[in-house]
Formats: structure tokens, C-alpha cells, sequence
């Protein structure tokens, strides 16, 4: 067995885990990485990098079919082919070479194998051979496992072999007939990618499509879902999935539909990859997500192990995980070299973006685009709001953008403070225009100075001006 020293020990080589382990060498000291598969993590392979390009292809073509001039230069149908083989190439083909380049040059140590923590500040190491390597920090172990695809307790669906948001994302080909089970992100972004390649989708959407979104982009999405091809069923819940000796799947569902499918997608939710890390050896739950404070330390664990990424439930978002990372590595840093640890809101050392000003898209078609609280969650919240609604398509820009463009606008305003907690924008290429939002509520920007941000004319922008005027001086 081999000892081994480090101030930090990350366990989990995602996005995170490196972020982690930069930050800590930057600040100057040593940090190790445990990977028990590949490096770069889920985003990197199995999620945003390779569902995006299998997307961006067919929103492409959506787009120059929208414009009368460029519809007429559009011959033909989308190369489903092509579209796989680009989504190989930034997968990097399934090989981490890049990513294990990239930790030696930023002088981050790699051990191979299934991290489990055998005692405080202990992390043994067992590697593809059998062998154990044993690894101590003097400062910190960060864990940044991530988490998996849920699968729900469906009779017969495990053994029905379905997909997750993995097999979806690296398909070697386009089935004849995709089921969907869920309704959320990735369910209607593979709906979305799968029906442009020229599967018939059907989803079984429990709670809606994006049901966490505000209502009009769920209703948005639905819509030019049905418009594509697909069968949305809404409030359909599957209570039974057999695959047949031929390999076709069907579906049973609580109402007594039957939907049969080459191959069953179930995208309900995640689940923190956590069940085989030696948390039971230090006092806490295996397969638990973990609980933890502003700077990402424990709860329970002892001032010694944080947490970052999905695995602390805070945020399941890759850059909002990589923004964690930031914070803790910063942290750890600063307590190891005995500087001032800036914990207060806003604060160096905190994630405090995670509680209010987190911004995601969607990449359906339409794109959706949102920061921040929806209605809903700020009257949750307490706050005294109001709402402001805009037609995204009455823009000049959208009318240029693209013709017949169709979209909503709506911004949350915290009434009490008159600064916006929410903005969220549903149209065709509409992702590039939230960081603006992201900005103005995390910088607390008062609506009267936001008068003073002019938009370009003529940009799909000018919905800004547009909320303004709805809202009022």
C-alpha cells in the first residue's frame, strides 16, 4: 500500500473537482484529484458539451428556414449522421487525454481509481489492479462526485433497460421511437434533439413540461413540441415498462394508455453519487446528498470536508458547480494560510448567487432563458413583487431576427427595494441575452438607474426598454 501527502484532496475530476483543484494550486498549494471514470465528469461527456451539439445543428437549420431568402437556399433535410459525428468530436470521442494534459500542466496530481474516505482527512484510493493508495490531506477533502440519473421504482422499468440522460446523450443511432419518461430540462431538450433527427418522440409529462419554468415557457416549449411531431401528454404517469422478446418497449400509464417505443428515456430528476464514498466512516449517511454551509464546508462532516457541485443539492448545474468551486478552493486557501475568510452575503468565500441569481437555459426550440426567481418563488419567498409581461415578438429585433418569431418576456420586481429578482425570456436564440439580467440582479441594479441602460436598435435587447416602459417611472 502507498501513502501519499497533499494539503487538499478533491474526490471527482468533473468540472468542479478541477476547478477546485485549480483554484488551490493557484493559491498555492498542493491538491490531488480521484477519478473513477472519466476526466472532465459528466458535463464534459455525457451532458451539456454533447446534448448541445446534438441540438445546435437542427436549431441552425430552424433558423434559416424562418428567413424568406435563406429558407429557398435550405435543399435539404438534416444529416443525422453528421450530427452524431459532431457531437463525437466534442465529447472527444469518450477519451480524457485532453482533460489529464490539462491537469499536469496545471500541477494537479491524478489518481485513478474509487475514492472512499476511511477517516478524517484520509482518502484511500482503489485503482482498476486492486490496489490501494492511500492519501492524507493537511488542510481539506472536497468531494465533487456529482450525481446520476434517477431511476424511479416503475415495475419492470430496470429491467426494460432504459436509457438515462447518458445513453441519450452518446447514441451510437436515432431510434424509430424514443418514449420520454419526465418532463423537465432534459426531457424536453432530447424530445426537442431526437425529433429533429427524425425519431417519433412520445413524452409522458407527469407535471408538465418544465414545470419549475414560468408557465408560459412550459406552454411555449409544448406547443412547438407538438407543432415538431411529438406526442406531449400531459399528466401522464407510467406505471408499467416491459421490453417484449422483439425489443420493443411498452408503456403502461395510470390512465390506461399504452405507448410503445424502440427505446424508453427517463429523465425524472437526479440522485447524489454518493453511495459508495466511506461517508458511514465518518458519521454520515451513504447515498445521501450532503448539506453544507455558504462556504460549502459540511454539515456534520467536521471543519475539515467540503462540498461542491450537484452533490450538495444546492444548485445541479454545471457553471453554478464550477462557481461553488471558486468559492471553496478560495476558501480553503484562506484558512490554510490563515487570511481573512470573507464569509458575509456577496462575500469572496460564499456561493451566495446560489440562493437568489442563478441563471439557466433551456435549449429547446424555443430557447429559455431565466434568472433568478420566478413569480411564483418570490411570493413563496415573501417578497412583495410585480409582475411585468412583454410580447418578446413585437420587438423590432425579433421581427428582423426571424419571421413569425414568437416569445414572452417577463421580469419580477421586488417592490419594496424596486430592483428586479427574476427575469425570464422564452424565444428562438434568446440565450445569449440573460447574462444582462444575471448582472442587474446580482449587482441589485435599481430600476431607475436601469433607464439609463440604453439597448441597441434594433436588437431583440430593446425588450429591456420595453419592460421599463411596461412597468413604469
Amino acid at each position: 500500500m502507498t501513502t501519499m501527502e497533499y494539503d487538499v484532496i478533491v474526490i471527482g475530476a468533473g468540472p468542479v473537482g478541477e476547478n477546485v483543484a485549480d483554484r488551490v494550486v493557484r493559491g498555492g498549494l498542493a491538491a490531488a484529484i480521484v477519478e473513477r471514470e472519466l476526466v472532465g465528469g459528466e458535463c464534459s461527456y455525457w451532458a451539456c458539451m454533447p446534448t448541445k451539439a446534438l441540438l445546435r445543428s437542427a436549431s441552425a437549420l430552424r433558423a434559416a428556414r424562418q428567413l424568406p431568402g435563406a429558407r429557398e437556399a435550405v435543399t435539404g433535410d438534416l444529416d443525422a449522421a453528421a450530427v452524431l459525428a459532431r457531437r463525437d468530436s466534442f465529447a472527444s470521442h469518450w477519451e480524457d487525454d485532453g482533460q489529464v494534459s490539462w491537469l499536469e500542466s496545471a500541477g494537479i496530481a491524478l489518481h485513478r481509481g474509487q475514492g472512499r474516505i476511511s477517516s478524517a482527512r484520509v482518502v484511500e484510493v482503489t485503482g482498476a489492479d486492486g490496489v490501494t493508495t492511500t492519501l492524507t490531506a493537511r488542510h481539506a477533502v472536497v468531494v465533487a462526485t456529482g450525481s446520476s440519473a434517477l431511476l424511479p421504482d416503475i415495475p419492470g422499468l430496470r429491467e426494460s433497460a432504459p436509457w438515462s440522460s447518458r445513453e441519450a446523450a452518446s447514441a451510437r443511432s436515432v431510434p424509430r421511437r424514443l418514449a420520454i419518461i419526465g418532463g423537465g430540462v432534459v426531457a424536453a431538450e432530447m424530445a426537442t434533439a431526437f425529433a429533429a433527427l427524425g425519431s417519433s418522440v412520445t413524452v409522458l409529462a407527469r407535471d408538465g413540461v418544465l414545470p419549475s419554468a414560468e408557465p408560459f415557457a412550459g406552454e411555449l416549449v409544448t406547443d412547438s413540441l407538438r407543432e415538431a411531431g411529438v406526442s406531449v401528454r400531459l399528466g401522464a404517469e407510467a406505471v408499467s415498462v416491459r421490453r417484449d422478446d422483439g425489443g420493443t418497449v411498452r408503456i403502461e400509464t395510470a390512465s390506461g394508455e399504452r405507448v410503445e417505443a424502440d427505446e424508453v428515456l427517463v429523465a425524472v430528476g437526479r440522485t447524489p453519487n454518493t453511495q459508495d464514498i466511506g461517508l458511514d466512516r465518518i458519521g454520515l449517511a451513504p447515498g445521501a446528498w450532503l448539506a453544507v454551509d455558504d462556504t460549502l464546508r459540511v454539515a456534520g462532516g467536521g471543519e475539515w470536508l467540503y462540498a461542491a457541485g450537484d452533490v450538495n443539492r444546492r444548485v445541479l448545474l454545471t457553471h453554478q458547480g464550477k462557481y461553488q468551486a471558486r468559492a471553496v478552493g478560495d476558501v480553503i486557501v484562506a484558512r490554510a494560510t490563515g487570511a481573512t475568510v470573507e464569509d458575509g452575503r456577496w462575500g469572496r468565500h460564499v456561493a451566495t448567487a446560489d440562493e437568489r441569481a442563478v441563471p439557466q437555459v433551456v435549449f429547446t426550440d424555443p430557447e429559455v432563458a431565466s434568472v433568478g426567481l420566478t413569480a411564483a418563488a418570490a411570493e413563496a419567498a415573501g417578497l412583495r413583487t410585480r409582475v411585468v409581461d412583454y410580447d418578446l415578438g413585437a420587438v423590432a429585433g425579433s421581427t428582423l431576427h426571424a419571421d413569425g418569431y414568437r416569445g414572452h418576456a417577463r421580469m419580477v420586481v421586488d417592490e419594496d427595494r424596486k430592483v428586479i429578482v427574476g427575469l425570464t425570456l422564452a424565444g428562438p436564440d434568446v440565450a445569449e441575452l440573460i447574462h444582462a439580467a444575471t448582472i442587474a440582479i446580482v449587482g441589485e441594479v435599481p430600476l431607475d438607474r436601469l433607464w439609463h441602460a440604453v439597448p441597441a436598435y434594433p436588437t431583440v435587447s430593446e425588450v429591456w426598454l420595453r419592460l421599463l416602459e411596461a412597468y413604469g417611472r
